[in-house]
């Protein structure tokens, strides 16, 4: 089943039990909607512009016509997650000789930076096969598959594999869903100290986790939190794009985001 025809059925059953004066269910069935509607969207621009990433620090990037999981249109934009792209720039710049990208999804981040950082290794983990899949077909496609590893469940011990190279610099890209919580604690996993992290923190999953992850990292790095309003801009938009109703446009740019998930950009003071 198409992931159109499984909102549109998710959308149908919502509708079929709805109660006017149920505003948690009207709620759902707005998101549905809105969801349904960001598909029909989703179709318009792979027929008009392709799967080439259209701006930001990923620009260029040979995508898929489909993500692993939750939007994809905003994604072949290049307004994804644009709060955090600045940061995203600068650790492309830094030029990390590795990078691990747990939680990596389809490989948006995975491919689209390390294609941009000739001497990067990414070693990228999702739980999900089909995501793991997507990531090799993505590295196969942009031409860095010999520079793209692929894994599934990475655990707090894993971290210490990655400690024993000459030159130590390592980001950890962190994207996974709440379990950052069990996943990054330098108590336990003492190779974190020294690592460098952007980490998405899902507070909307996990209430919390955001100070409690600043409390762990304190004393080992310089922490900065990136918030999200919600606002999006595109650069040199086309003109079908331009043509779009305006909540179209705003569907387009949506990330189908439940509530908040700050960003915790964290360098290692290191001597």
């Amino acid at each position: 089943m198409s992931l159109n025809a499984r909102i549109r059925h998710q959308l149908l059953e919502q509708l079929a039990t709805e109660s006017a004066g149920n505003v948690a269910q009207l709620n759902n069935a707005l998101r549905l909607l809105a969801k349904w509607r960001s598909v029909l969207i989703q179709n318009t621009l792979l027929h008009r512009q392709g799967t080439v990433v259209m701006q930001g620090p990923l620009k260029g990037l040979m995508f898929l016509d489909q993500s692993a999981e939750g939007c994809h249109i905003a994604k072949l934009l290049g307004c994804y997650e644009q709060p955090l792209q600045p940061w995203i720039e600068k650790a492309i710049e830094a030029n990390y000789p590795t990078i691990l990208n747990i939680g990596c999804a389809e490989g948006y981040y995975a491919v689209g930076m390390v294609r941009r950082m000739p001497h990067t290794q990414m070693h990228a983990y999702d739980l999900s096969p089909q995501a793991q899949q997507s990531c090799i077909a993505l590295a196969c496609t942009n031409h860095v598959r010999e520079r793209v590893t692929v894994g599934g469940l990475f655990r707090p011990e894993d971290f210490a594999k990655f400690t024993s190279s000459a030159d130590r610099r390592l980001l950890v890209l962190c994207d996974v869903e709440g379990a950052e919580r069990e996943l990054l604690d330098p108590a336990i996993s003492q190779a974190l100290c020294s690592m460098d992290l952007i980490v998405e923190s899902h507070e909307c999953l996990v209430p919390g986790i955001t100070s409690t992850l600043i409390e762990r990292f304190g004393a080992s790095h310089r922490i900065t939190q990136v918030h999200d309003n919600g606002q999006r801009r595109l650069e040199n938009a086309p003109e079908w794009f331009c043509k779009l109703a305006h909540l179209d446009q705003l569907l387009a740019t949506w990330e189908w985001r439940s509530g908040a998930t700050p960003w915790l950009v964290m360098h290692a003071k290191r001597p």
